[in-house]
């Protein structure tokens, strides 16, 4: 899977926790998918290797190069009733 010059150098540095392969896990198979108003797409998705935590990745329009990653501590599932900060 791409990913953007920005992913690599400063989200993989800024957080070594994170492994690509996480990521590519997550855009493959998703909890939930949201499409950006700046056309960038948005995946959630559990990690077990960090204790089942929620991890958001950022890809740019093409749905396939990764751009972002982080913990999404405030996520909440479709239908749960609480708006998600944004």
């Amino acid at each position: 899977m791409k990913t953007t010059r920005y992913f690599g150098e400063q989200v993989l540095r800024k957080r070594p926790y994170i492994r690509q392969e996480w990521c590519e896990r997550i855009v493959a198979s998703p909890l939930r998918r949201e499409v950006q108003g700046d056309g960038r797409i948005r995946f959630w998705g559990t990690v077990p290797e960090l204790e089942d935590r929620v991890l958001r990745v950022v890809t740019l329009d093409d749905g396939e190069t990764i751009h972002n990653a982080f913990p999404d501590r405030g996520f909440r599932p479709e239908g749960s009733g609480k708006k998600e900060p944004t």
